[in-house]
């Protein structure tokens, strides 16, 4: 079997996604043979130390190039991801999947036929105390599971003047809120529970409905204080409430929001069964508290010596010595690249697939049509 190290990358863009794509696949020791960037200016700015490419086709057309990594806005996924599996690389692509689940469906189908390794970057599973909740759950510690409650909370588009591409319905799709950080939150509570989301009902608001925008680019969560400024209406959600039916009869409730002062990246859960609960806070990440009614509550610091064998199998750090975001990234690939370097997907993957990204996109139609029509929506199985 080819060692991780042996496979080689190619990364298509270069915006705050990109760049810690680009510092996972060097800390796993991941040779990168080319970056792609908006332009090959900006490309060189932003990753010195990696070879420019000057186009998505010469990275595609390089034989060197094994997986191709993709950064780039929401609607170019769905193109960018059916050339790379036609020029027979393997693919980590961005979430959303694709800006509809016709064209998420296709990417699915295209990506099981070609045999190569495809993986959507829901990166958050792959905190260690992310994994332990999960295993927690699947050895039946929770017992049946009754409710599952939290949300994603942000403050980034909190301003009038605050701006992002993701703002633009050409660019990142008709939901945003949901698409863009509720997708993390439903694909996580889904894999640390084992339970699949049925329907939902959900109420979304556009709480700024017209922005500030700046004349010339803004990068993901940078500031554009002095830049030039027209009014732009906004028709994308700030945030959503969600109810939510798993299988098996287990309810849920989220909040998503990118308008929460104070609330930097805090995506939490709790998850409630008959014989105990447990709950997580991204902006506590190493910390995993578990609740019970006949005995003291605890609260779990990441340690390898204390976690379920698969959890700590997710950690590189002793006890005490934090590790965080991109961090998560790291283990993910680890997992990516070791079903490359084996030559195909695992039968049973232990890592989130296309099959997660057409999923989310599936339920997130479900939460649009919802909302549309302001009742509860059964997500297609």
């Amino acid at each position: 079997m080819t060692a991780i190290t042996e496979v080689r990358a190619g990364v298509v863009g270069t915006g705050f996604i990109g760049a810690v794509h680009l510092d996972a696949l060097r800390r796993l020791g991941i040779q990168v043979a080319g970056v792609v960037g908006s332009t090959p200016e900006r490309a060189r700015a932003k990753a010195p130390a990696a070879p420019v490419v000057e186009s998505y086709e010469a990275l595609l057309s390089d034989p060197s190039v094994d997986v191709v990594h993709l950064t780039t806005p929401n609607h170019l996924h769905h193109s960018q991801v059916v050339q790379a599996l036609e020029a027979g690389k393997h693919v980590v692509c961005e979430k959303p999947l694709a800006l509809t689940s016709a064209e998420s469906g296709e990417l699915l189908a295209l990506a099981e036929r070609s045999g190569l390794v495809h993986c959507t970057n829901f990166n958050i599973r792959f905190y260690p105390v992310c994994q332990e909740a999960r295993a927690r759950a699947v050895a039946g510690e929770l017992g049946e599971v009754w409710n599952v409650h939290g949300g994603y909370l942000q403050d980034w588009l909190l301003l009038p003047t605050d701006w992002n591409w993701r703002l633009e319905p050409e660019h990142g799709g008709s939901l945003r809120a949901v698409a863009d950080i509720g997708s993390h939150w439903l694909d996580l509570v889904q894999f640390v529970t084992g339970l699949r989301v049925e329907a939902v009902l959900a109420d979304l608001v556009t709480t700024i409905p017209v922005r500030r925008r700046p004349t010339g680019p803004v990068e993901t969560f940078a500031a554009a204080d002095g830049a030039e400024r027209v009014d732009a209406p906004m028709a994308s959600e700030d945030l959503a409430n969600l109810l939510v039916r798993f299988g098996g009869g287990a309810r849920g409730a989220a909040v998503v929001s990118q308008v929460s002062a104070g609330r930097r990246n805090s995506l939490r859960f709790e998850v409630d069964g008959s014989e105990s609960s447990l709950a997580w806070d991204s902006e506590r990440a190493e910390e995993l508290w578990l609740g019970r009614r006949g005995a003291p509550n605890e609260l779990l610091l990441r340690d390898p010596s204390l976690l379920h064998p698969v959890a700590a199998a997710r950690t590189a750090l002793p006890a005490g010595h934090a590790e965080g975001f991109a961090d998560t990234f790291r283990e993910l690939y680890r997992a990516v690249y070791a079903a490359v370097a084996a030559g195909a997907p695992p039968a049973e993957p232990d890592y989130p697939t296309f099959a997660d990204g057409h999923l989310e996109t599936v339920i997130a139609e479900a939460i649009a049509r919802s909302h549309r029509e302001q009742r509860w929506v059964e997500v297609p199985s």
